[in-house]
């Protein structure tokens, strides 16, 4: 990105340590002495102790002679109220450290319990950008899906149910210390659950691509998700099971996470998030069934841009005219949506043409909002409801 004078402008660039590979996740022991460990809340969900990767963690911790506590109470679109649950065990069990295991709910929860620990008050008090003053305690995260790429970002998404609302924490200080990245903990994920946060990588990968806050070092990372999820999404919906699929897959995600959070998102998200808070709706799938028509309420905004995108999904565009480069993209990704069996639209999910008002409110207030390509206004995002209805 440039300015008028054409410089390039500055951008900051933040990841945390990252160890990639099939078993990392034995290595927690490892890495919470590192960071000077002497008692960790393990913060998890039902469905992924039930899978066994809780109890795996734990054996390395004990064969550490490493002290641990476990707050399990984590629902998908993590509640205000379960961290600041998370926040009372933290204090009473005397912790210092965090170690989340599980997918994007349960690494935004951990982070929210962080930050309420080391800053006070409720996490309600950090919605928005750069609000926090001092860092959380040491973070070790175990993404269990390919998807949301919490376990990297500097982002955290909460759900306000008094409020209906779902709201973005976002800073620096959330950027986890270390993510152990293990291909295998992804295999007991459903197909379902696979193709939604398939589908959430390649929303995080469109939007950051396109997104005003985007640079070099973004681009290449949000290219290279871009490949790779829409070539192996499919794939590892077929057959959960084929590690190296499932290892592609959480590149893909990598990829994806290291260039959203360092270049911010846009109205998929945003919408996204109203659907979250009012309706209580699943993030992947919501972003699935939104992002084509997005893209095409975006797509003169960028052509150049969305044109690269075509061509990291495969798409030959150079002899299209405009509106069949438009068609194309659109048509593929309705396509690869199709393919991995996510077909709903919105009404399908329960939402009303009467709710489209108040969820376009809210999103157009959302921060993900600040960064996508085209200038939106509430009515543009009621037509992007409607079309997705």
């Amino acid at each position: 990105m440039t300015d008028l004078s054409g410089r390039v402008q500055l951008r900051k660039f933040v990841v945390p340590e990252i160890v990639f590979g099939l078993d990392s996740r034995h290595l927690a022991s490892q890495y919470a002495r590192n960071l000077g460990a002497r008692k960790i809340l393990i913060v998890t969900d039902e469905r992924i102790q039930g899978a066994g990767w809780t109890g795996d963690v734990e054996e390395t911790l004990k064969d550490a002679r490493i002290r641990y506590t476990i707050f399990s109470n984590v629902t998908p679109n993590p509640r205000t109220e379960e961290v600041m649950e998370g926040v009372d065990i933290f204090s009473k069990e005397k912790c210092d450290s965090l170690l989340a295991i599980g997918g994007g709910s349960v690494i935004d929860c951990a982070k929210g319990i962080g930050i309420v620990i080391s800053n006070g008050g409720e996490i309600t008090d950090y919605e928005g950008a750069d609000r926090i003053a001092r860092p959380i305690p040491p973070i070790i995260c175990i993404p269990t899906t390919a998807g949301t790429a919490a376990d990297i970002s500097q982002f955290a998404v909460f759900m306000d149910v008094e409020r209906k609302l779902k709201f973005c924490v976002i800073s620096k200080y959330l950027v986890p210390d270390v993510s152990l990245v293990d291909p295998v903990a992804t295999t007991t994920m459903s197909p379902r659950l696979t193709a939604e946060t398939g589908l959430d990588a390649l929303s995080h990968a469109i939007e950051a691509f396109v997104s005003t806050g985007s640079s070099p070092l973004t681009d290449l990372h949000a290219r290279e998700a871009i490949k790779i999820v829409s070539k192996y999404l499919p794939l590892a919906v077929e057959n959960g099971n084929d590690l190296e699929v499932r290892s592609k897959m959480m590149l893909g995600s990598l990829h994806a996470g290291i260039a959203f959070s360092n270049a911010n998102l846009g109205a998929v998200h945003a919408i996204s998030h109203s659907l979250g808070g009012l309706l209580d709706l699943p993030h992947g799938e919501c972003n699935a069934i939104l992002l084509e028509h997005v893209v095409a309420y975006n797509f003169e905004s960028s052509p150049d841009r969305y044109e690269d995108i075509a061509r990291a999904m495969g798409i030959n565009v150079d002899n299209l005219y405009y509106p069949e480069k438009k068609n194309a993209l659109i048509n593929a990704l309705a396509e690869l949506r199709h393919r991995v069996n996510i077909r709903q639209k919105l009404r399908n999910l329960g939402v009303r043409k009467a709710d489209i008002p108040r969820l376009a409110e809210m999103a157009v207030r959302d921060p993900c909002m600040m960064t996508n390509p085209r200038r939106l206004q509430q009515y543009d995002v009621e037509v992007i409801f409607e079309r997705a209805l």
